[in-house]
């Protein structure tokens, strides 16, 4: 099997500027620039080696600043490695930040054109395909309004969609799969899987562990820029979430006080509740769209998400998560914060949060929604509650699966 994809050797390096404040006005016009100091060098990337066969799709997971998006921004064609070379065959598509290449001024339209244009395509070739992504993206009636009146969910089902309409040979997906609601996820993941079967390579970066390691054929553990893992998805994905779940079991409390959620349920420290609990989740609520806290709920209808939380001393930007799995741990559904192109500001004292979901298009069935608070560079949890809010879903009897997007049955008349 030819390699889409050669990394070889690479190091990439960033240096950081301290400003130091001049004493005097003469002293500005001396030195000028060299007031800026330089500090020391920072290696994003260190003797980073790997293939990817054509067609394969490789996973990326590390904590923030693993140098997880540098490598892909390396591999997009964005700056060069300072050691060490990359060899990329192929057209690339490339979603590698919320919005990148798209100006906010300028409607949906007209950023699907610029952005199509930087990937490559013609301008004949995007009014060909211009219709399928508008469809796509589901944005019929908003494709003329200013970017900047889009939500960031919209903005990102706009740039999948223009990335899975260039027929790319090689694409860069860096965390985006959390965005949109459930069935446009199902859309995104059926898209990927149409890539794979004709051919197509590519590389995802996700915090979603789960989710890598059922999607992708080899997965690469960076952490402070060096590789720690590369191989099977099962094998690396298992020391990575054993390495952050043992980081969080140190930082884990041994004796806590006992507390019992709204439903009734008794949290226990290290068997449905753990973290450090520098920040603590106080109260949780599942919400109907009336604002009426709920434990049960209609298939396709909307759910709000509320957390409370409380940190006794600043907390530098938290990152909050919340997942909706199966009784038996399937999960349905995964997003956070980050994944949503929010970043929290430091946090200290109570507070309140929430996740609002337009429809859960879930099959009938129970469920839990779990939430957690976590360490800005994901390094271990401050508090996380699993399987401890029950969440009943009622709908027509018949059908099977997981989700249960929208739809209905067309019928020729020779068929009634």
């Amino acid at each position: 099997m030819s390699a889409a994809i050669t990394v070889q050797n690479v190091s990439k390096k960033f240096r950081t500027y301290h400003p130091q404040r001049p004493n005097t006005i003469a002293e500005l016009v001396v030195k000028g620039p060299n007031l800026l100091r330089a500090a020391d060098q920072f290696w994003a990337l260190r003797d980073v080696s790997f293939q990817i066969g054509q067609g394969q799709m490789l996973g990326v997971i590390g904590k923030n600043g693993a140098g997880k998006s540098t490598l892909l921004r390396l591999i997009g064609g964005v700056g060069q490695p300072d050691n060490g070379r990359i060899q990329v065959n192929g057209r690339i598509g490339a979603l590698l930040d919320l919005g990148a290449g798209f100006h906010p001024d300028l409607s949906g339209r007209e950023n699907t054109y610029i952005s199509g244009v930087i990937s490559g395509l013609l301008r004949q070739e995007i009014s060909q395909r211009f219709d399928d992504i508008v469809a796509f993206a589901e944005l019929e009636d908003f494709i003329d309004n200013p970017l900047r009146t889009y939500s960031t969910g919209m903005q990102m089902r706009l740039a999948f969609a223009i990335a899975a309409h260039i027929d790319p040979d090689v694409l860069l997906i860096d965390e985006v799969l959390a965005v949109g609601d459930l069935a446009f996820q199902r859309k995104c993941l059926d898209r990927i899987a149409q890539f794979r079967a004709a051919g197509c390579t590519i590389l995802l970066v996700s915090h979603d562990a789960d989710q890598v390691q059922k999607l992708c054929d080899e997965v690469l553990w960076l952490r402070q820029g060096q590789t720690v893992a590369h191989g099977e998805p099962e094998i690396v994905v298992g020391q990575y979430v054993a390495d952050m779940a043992d980081q969080t079991r140190r930082r884990t409390p041994a004796v806590t006080p006992t507390l019992h959620t709204s439903s009734g349920t008794t949290l226990q420290i290290n068997k449905n509740r753990f973290g450090s609990l520098e920040m603590e989740i106080t109260a949780v609520r599942l919400l109907d769209e009336d604002g009426t806290a709920v434990s049960e709920m209609e298939s396709g209808s909307p759910l709000q998400v509320e957390i409370t939380y409380q940190a006794p001393t600043p907390i530098k930007m938290p990152i909050v998560g919340v997942t909706v799995s199966r009784e038996d741990g399937f999960v349905c559904f995964d997003t956070h914060t980050e994944a949503g192109g929010i970043k929290l500001r430091e946090k200290e004292g109570e507070g309140r949060i929430s996740l609002v979901l337009d429809r859960l298009d879930l099959v009938q069935g129970a469920y839990f929604v779990d939430v957690g608070l976590y360490e800005a560079n994901w390094s271990h949890a401050y508090d996380y509650h699993w399987h401890v809010y029950p969440l009943l879903v009622t709908q027509g009897v018949g059908e099977k699966g997981v989700l249960a997007p929208p739809s209905h049955w067309l019928l020729d008349e020779e068929t009634l």
